[in-house]
């Protein structure tokens, strides 16, 4: 949530911040104009207060003087129905200022990229890995997978419906090994502390981390409850410390946290309607940091570093891309994409998305901290992928695949595995 006091000293900041992500910018006087409406009625109902408290004071003088206070009582009435109808309006301006505020995105930082065509606009920062050299055409990921029986997609639809699939055998093991090997690199190698959090969150818990009100049509939502299965450990996790103070020393926090993952991904069908691509039940590896605002900026990069040190041990060629404006998520003020390249495919798939939230998230979910001189200030809140579980599944074995039509696993993995260096068809 952006915060009001900004939005009213500095409107036409707000308004580039917005018109460079492509959204009306109308709703920045609206805000103004209540903001400025409340104050005025505060300003009055304060004044209308202390005019009364004068006349309480006055009422129990002319009561030791034994005066008839029947003038005081009357002056008394009216005031404080007046002040009832102001503070009703009080109430009123400022449920509809935190509604507004609710549905307004972050603002990008000064350093991202203007431009609301991505890919075109964003920005390409780095490349890592080799391109995979085969003497043979590559095969997409599924034809790779379905000689070696790894997920079943008629199956899975059968349980769950569309976009719903069955891991069996060598593929729910491997997903099980990159599971186990991002938590042991990220917990052991990284200092992020392994947390394992409930996969149904309360709807406030999603209105912290931005995912409600503006993307509810892509949420799952168990009705009778009013509870919500998490599109990613990001919202559980990050809502750890929601509505509390943390010492200054106890920050940087860092946690990762496997979790599946649940997104209706509403608008979306036609797409990538094979494959690992796009599910409606996918996992993820997340990591998620808690910091001091002048840490965040050296957070997301050693954030970002961390995500992509995955990819490297996988061996897996990949690209740092910077999001422009129009591509950011709706909490995120900065982000990089991980995108690692799938050869059966011909094209690099996001397999991760490290963002810097700035105190956007903070200020909703009221993540706070006290600094040195005993003042609370707002934590930064920051998250990235480390990985989505399906997509480097994808890649991996487009990368690995041998004509015979086997996979060979990534050394890093073996230990995952029992050893085994080769899947390949049962005999």
């Amino acid at each position: 949530m952006l915060d009001i006091k900004f939005i009213s000293a500095c409107p036409e900041d707000v308004k580039r911040g917005l018109a460079s992500r492509g959204l009306d910018e109308s709703v920045v006087d609206r805000l103004a104009e209540d903001y400025r409406k409340r104050n005025d009625l505060v300003f009055r109902a304060d004044n209308l207060k202390k005019e009364r408290n004068a006349l309480s004071r006055k009422f129990s003088e002319y009561k030791k003087e034994k005066k008839d206070p029947k003038e005081i009582i009357g002056q008394t009435r009216a005031i404080s129905e007046e002040i009832d109808q102001l503070d009703g309006e009080i109430k009123e301006i400022g449920n509809r200022l935190h509604e507004t505020l609710l549905a307004v995105p972050n603002l990008p930082l000064p350093e991202v990229p203007v431009g609301l065509d991505p890919p075109r606009d964003n920005k390409l920062i780095r490349t890592w890995g080799e391109r995979a050299d085969f003497a043979y055409e590559p095969k997409a990921h599924w034809d790779v997978a379905a000689p070696l029986e790894l997920f079943d997609a008629k199956r899975g639809g059968k349980i769950a419906g569309a976009f719903f699939l069955l891991y069996r055998g060598w593929g729910a093991r491997l997903q099980r090994a990159l599971i186990n090997f991002m938590l042991d690199l990220h917990g052991r190698d990284h200092g992020y502390c392994e947390v394992w959090p409930p996969f149904l969150v309360r709807r406030e818990t999603m209105i912290a981390t931005g995912q409600l009100p503006s993307l509810e049509s892509d949420m799952y939502r168990i009705e009778q409850d009013d509870l919500f299965p998490i599109p990613t450990a990001e919202v559980p996790v990050t809502n750890i410390h929601r509505d509390e103070i943390l010492r200054e020393d106890e920050l940087p926090i860092r946690y990762v946290a496997y979790t599946p993952c649940f997104r209706r991904e509403a608008g979306s069908y036609g797409k990538d309607t094979r494959g690992l691509i796009r599910v409606h039940q996918f996992e993820k590896v997340e990591m998620v940091k808690f910091c001091r605002p002048e840490e965040s900026e050296a957070e997301h990069e050693s954030l970002l570093e961390n995500a992509e040190k995955v990819l490297q041990l996988l061996g897996l060629e990949y690209q740092v891309v910077l999001l422009c404006t129009g591509d950011l998520s709706f909490s995120g003020a900065k982000c990089y994409d991980l995108e690692a390249y799938a050869p059966g495919l011909g094209k690099f798939l996001e397999v991760s998305s490290v963002t810097n939230y700035m105190d956007f998230q903070a200020r909703r979910g009221n993540i706070r901290y006290r600094d040195a001189n005993g003042k609370t200030r707002l934590v930064h809140t920051l998250n990235g992928s480390g990985l989505a579980i399906q997509r480097v599944m994808a890649c991996l074995l487009e990368t690995y695949q041998q004509e015979d039509g086997s996979v060979r696993i990534p050394e890093v993995l073996r230990p995952y595995l029992g050893g085994h260096d080769l899947i390949q068809v049962e005999t």
